[in-house]
């Protein structure tokens, strides 16, 4: 049983990274997801992705193309203001400016980098590197 579909989705993707697999399937597909999924290829961390519709929820397959070293969601979803990503990058990223954060903004899901330009907070939700 999913409790947490986006939780699921990283899990998946990582351990199919891990194990050499050129794409992977994930579901359930979900607008947050796909989201996700353009920042992790504008990113530079998975290859070109596509919705399957199924009649039910849908999936996605990703290409995957060896980049990613780790991901994962970020639980509890911490409130960050704009001021105090520094702290978070440490807290989960390796290294300064390697990897990113995915943050929920009021203007909508985008990378720690691109709150930072735009100087909004909002919710960490995953992290990639």
């Amino acid at each position: 049983m999913q409790y947490d579909p986006l939780s699921d989705a990283f899990t998946r993707i990582f351990n199919a990274e891990q194990a050499g697999h050129y794409e992977v399937s994930v579901k359930p597909a979900s607008k947050l997801l796909g989201q996700m999924l353009q920042i992790m290829q504008k990113s530079g961390y998975v290859g070109e992705f596509e919705r399957i519709e199924d009649g039910r929820a849908g999936s996605f397959r990703v290409e995957l193309i060896g980049a990613i070293n780790r991901c994962g969601v970020i639980k509890p979803r911490h409130s960050v203001k704009r001021a105090d990503f520094d702290k978070w990058e440490s807290r989960y990223l390796p290294a300064r400016d390697f990897g990113l954060l995915i943050v929920t903004t009021n203007q909508g899901i985008m990378d720690h980098y691109a709150a930072k330009k735009e100087r909004v907070g909002g919710r960490l939700l995953a992290y990639i590197f």
